[in-house]
């Protein structure tokens, strides 16, 4: 398996601590800067409100199999919970597009390091993305 970063994001969070545990409370601004081979890929995107940014945790642990969540003390296994130290350090979060500048996306609520590799961008879409428990 071979992933190719199209992007990088520019975010205000620094160091791992800094970062929300959930983008979607965040009112912080991000940007997402599409490498120049992939800037075709945006056309159209300013018709969507909310994306779905796949990116990479370039700086989680990729050998922690269980950790604590800031829940409480019980001990989950990575797969049961959103820790971004994990196997595959594969992360999402939905966000509010802001603007579109050329080949840069203003983004709001995203819970990236700055420098982390973007994957992948998907239009968010309620009624296939959203499920009632």
């Amino acid at each position: 398996m071979e992933l190719t970063p199209v992007g990088i994001i520019h975010s205000p969070y620094r160091l791992q601590g800094e970062a929300p545990r959930q983008g979607r409370f965040a009112d912080s601004v991000a940007e997402l800067e599409i490498f120049p081979p992939f800037a075709a890929a945006l056309k159209g995107i300013e018709r969507h409100r909310y994306l779905i940014v796949l990116y990479w945790c370039d700086k989680a642990q990729r050998d922690r199999l269980q950790t604590r969540t800031p829940h409480g003390p019980e001990i989950f296994g990575v797969f049961a919970c959103r820790s971004p130290s994990r196997p595959n350090p594969l992360a999402f979060c939905v966000v509010r597009l802001l603007e579109v500048r050329d080949n840069r996306l203003l983004v709001q609520g995203l819970d990236a390091l700055d420098g982390s590799p973007l994957i992948d961008i998907k239009p968010y879409v309620p009624e296939i993305d959203s499920v009632t428990c």
